[in-house]
Parts: C-alpha cells; structure tokens; sequence
C-alpha cells in the first residue's frame, strides 16, 4: 500500500479519509530557519486550542490535513506533531518555500535566502521529505511554492525549479500559492518542463480566477487545481466557487478538484475566544464551514455525494499517495 508522510509518522494511503488539502495551524513572523521560538508552557496552550478548533471539524468527518507552511512563514512542525497527537487528525506538513514578497508584511524573504542556488533549495527541500525537518523525524509529505500576482519573479523560478526536481526524485507533490488567481497555468507549465510529474502538482487558490475557460486550460495540462480559500470573500464569493467547482465537474473535471480553507488556526495575538467572536459575526472563515455550508450548497447544485467523495477523499489521496 502507497505511504504518505504525515508529522506522526508514515500512514497507508486507505488511512488518509476526508481531507482539507490546504490549511494552516500556525503562521507567524518570519523565522529564520523555520521555528517559532516559543516556551512549553505557551506551546502547550496553543497546542490544545489548535486541537479544539480541529476537533469541531472532525465531528463533521474530518480525518486529515495538508499544513501548507513553508519553511519561510514560521512553520513549527513540532508544534503541529503535538496538535495531531492531542486532536488524533492526520497533518501532513510541509517543505519549500513561499512566493517573493507580501503586501501584509507576514513575510519578507531574507536576503541570505534569495542568494541560495536551485541546488542548494533542491537539497534542502529532500532532506525535509527524506531524513526530517530541523534535526527531527518530523518529514514533510508535501513541497509548497508560492508566485506572485501577475508574474514570476527570478526568485520564484528558482523556487520552482527546485520544487520539481525535489518532486521527481521523492514522489512528494507540489502545491502552489497563486496571487490573486494569476499564474496558475504558467506554473504549472514549468514545473512540469522541470520534469515534475503533472499529477503529483497541485495549483492553489483557485477560486480567485472566475474564467471557466481558464480553469480548463490549466486542467488540460493534466494538473490538479484546488478551491481552497472558501471562507474569505474579498475577491470572490463562496457562491460563485460553488459555481465554477459545479461547472468543472459537469464537463468532467470533477477527478482533479480539491477543496479546502486556507485557514489559519493559529496566529501571534490571536485567541480561541477572538477567533470565537469573529465567527459570530458570520464570518464564515473555519475549519468547518466547508462541512457545514458548501457541502450542502453544492449538493444543492446537483453534485453527489459520490462526487464530493472524489473530491474530499479520492483527489488528496491519489494526489498525496507515494510509492
């Protein structure tokens, strides 16, 4: 049976059930070699809220999740282990390296990382998947590249090519960041010219880009695609992604489409109580809400529940899934 990496371990690929293919449990400041700098006690509590928050979801059938961190945006993969141990979901965490820039200041790539060479990105990203993250067992099941909006930069390139050729020699998928729904078919073009095998890359975030014709364009290259910002509106709303996933799927697309978040269960001065209220507002952004409002509406719009099977269970398998 196919493995896949998860932070407790190697699992078979039948284990892997209902999975959120694109989330985070923390995102913080960037971190120089990956590691919030965090005491136990504070671990320890964040650890426990992070497993509440899952925890919900896992009462609607959650079983697993990709943390699509990399290194670059504070990933902490022993914080994530202790959150899969306490809330019992399989987490699969993450190597490479997020796009070049961001307006919201979360990130800003250290100069000492632009000047790595593909190679040096190349070793770094096997030995997260192969030998473990930051002298731990912890090994990553997924490589996770980011662009920017409406271009690649050198930078990203290189990122890129790294990532493929990591892919072609480990197994491991690539998932991508998209800015603003741009890039997408441009990414996934080179990575495959890299040599990544088109059914082991992920293109990212969508459900930014309204072009039905587009998104076909991007499929014909034989890639996956994933809706995976349900939750946050700001560019285009939760109704019109059911649209286009409903659209896709009716002209026979429906086993390359994954769905998810992109959220962030834990961040620096957030609380489980802040996040509580938020959510009291309506806003829709959980773990949860794609069980409890777009499940339902797309089932409204004459997708099966075979189908959402494929996309929720089917996809992040065979997407995930390693000799």
């Amino acid at each position: 049976m196919s493995k896949i990496n998860t932070v407790m371990g190697p699992i078979s690929a039948d284990k892997l059930g209902t999975t959120l293919i694109h989330e985070h449990i923390n995102i913080s400041q960037p971190a120089q070699g990956g590691s919030m700098s965090i005491g136990l006690d504070e671990r320890k509590t964040i650890a426990a809220e992070c497993a509440l928050v899952l925890e919900e979801a896992k009462a609607y059938g959650l079983v697993s999740m990709v943390d699509a961190t990399p290194i670059d945006l504070g990933r902490d993969v022993e914080l994530i282990k202790e959150v899969s141990a306490i809330s019992g979901i399989n987490i699969i965490c993450s190597t490479g390296f997020y796009r070049e820039s961001m307006e919201q200041d979360i990130v800003i790539t250290p100069e000492t990382q632009k000047r790595k060479t593909i190679d040096e990105m190349y070793e770094m990203f096997v030995k997260d998947i192969v030998y473990g993250i930051e002298g731990s067992d912890i090994k990553a099941g997924v490589i996770k590249v980011g662009t920017g909006n409406g271009s690649i930069s050198e930078y990203e390139r290189k990122v890129l090519r790294a990532a493929a050729r990591a892919q072609k020699d480990t197994g491991v998928p690539v998932i991508t960041h998209t800015e603003a729904g741009t890039m997408g078919l441009e990414q996934a073009e080179l990575l495959i010219s890299e040599g990544a095998d088109p059914k082991r890359i992920m293109i990212g975030h969508r459900g930014a880009n309204t072009d039905l014709r587009h998104h076909a364009t991007v499929l014909d290259r034989g890639v996956n695609i994933s809706f995976d910002r349900f939750g946050l509106e700001m560019e285009v709303t939760d109704v019109l992604r059911e649209a286009i996933i409903i659209g896709l799927t009716g002209i026979g697309y429906a086993d390359r489409i994954m769905i998810s978040h992109d959220y962030i269960v834990h961040q620096p001065g957030s609380t489980l109580e802040s996040r509580k209220a938020l959510k009291a507002t309506g806003f829709n952004w959980s773990c949860e809400h794609i069980f409890q409002n777009i499940l339902p509406a797309l089932k409204k719009g004459g997708i099966t529940d075979a189908t959402i099977d494929t996309m929720m269970v089917e996809n992040p398998r065979r997407l995930l899934a390693r000799e």
